[in-house]
């Protein structure tokens, strides 16, 4: 990258510093998503129309006996998209219309979350590695909170080179997180995908419509990542300048 390129970068401007690169970073990522999430609304809704014999809840459950899992509730929440496994209570957690809707969508989702469990039984390196992060991640959101605030209300944090390299660690740490989970949700699905091909109950194309609807599922987790990245780039360049 150019040395033209990096100044532009860090240039001062408005609040703390920020140039209008970083707010370009943040506007391409917030379209990027919201075009992403609008077309996922739209998949979910076009299949949740293509009827299956079975519920969401009944494709988790049967999907976690054929893996030989039995430990595992399978329970319903309120909310849509709100989705889980929780690996500390053991719980498959379906939204509501998931848990009763017997459709592509529902059961798309269902065997995803299931994967999690099978992950989780299997001791899957990325999910066992993603669950051990969550302590620094919620440390590190908390304090990345703290410094956004105080830099709101005009303390000048980002100002600072030592509390700017403060920032870019914590921020590392979140980053690092949302590359991490990508992996973990890639291989849900898929061994959703599998599963659902092999137990015959999704047909040729329902099975292609559960895994266009899981793809832009994994695409919401991908936006994030990249902007994160390209944020903590930003941060990286801006704490390197302050150096020279």
């Amino acid at each position: 990258m150019n040395s033209e390129f990096l100044n532009l970068a860090v240039m001062p401007y408005g609040l703390g510093g920020i140039s209008p690169i970083y707010w370009l970073i943040i506007g391409a990522t917030f379209l990027a998503s919201m075009l992403i999430s609008s077309t996922l609304k739209r998949r979910f809704s076009e299949y949740s129309q293509m009827p299956l014999r079975m519920t969401g809840a009944q494709i988790a459950e049967q999907m976690l006996r054929d893996n030989g899992i039995t430990d595992v509730r399978v329970v319903s929440v309120p909310g849509q998209l709100t989705d889980h496994y929780d690996p500390m209570k053991k719980t498959v957690n379906l939204s509501e219309p998931v848990y009763h809707m017997n459709s592509v969508a529902a059961a798309a989702v269902a065997a995803h979350e299931c994967g999690h469990a099978v992950q989780h039984q299997q001791a899957y390196v990325w999910l066992g590695l993603r669950s051990k992060m969550v302590p620094a991640v919620q440390f590190s959101s908390k304090i990345l909170n703290f410094i956004m605030i105080a830099g709101l209300l005009g303390v000048g944090l980002m100002q600072n080179t030592t509390m700017l390299w403060t920032w870019v660690g914590l921020f590392a740490v979140t980053t690092l997180f949302s590359i991490v989970t990508l992996p973990v949700e890639f291989d849900a699905s898929n061994r959703a995908l599998v599963w659902l091909e092999n137990s015959g109950i999704a047909a040729s194309m329902e099975h292609d419509k559960a895994k266009n609807a899981l793809f832009w599922a994994a695409m919401t987790y991908v936006a994030a990542a990249i902007g994160s990245l390209a944020q903590l780039a930003y941060f990286v360049m801006m704490a390197l300048n302050r150096r020279e």
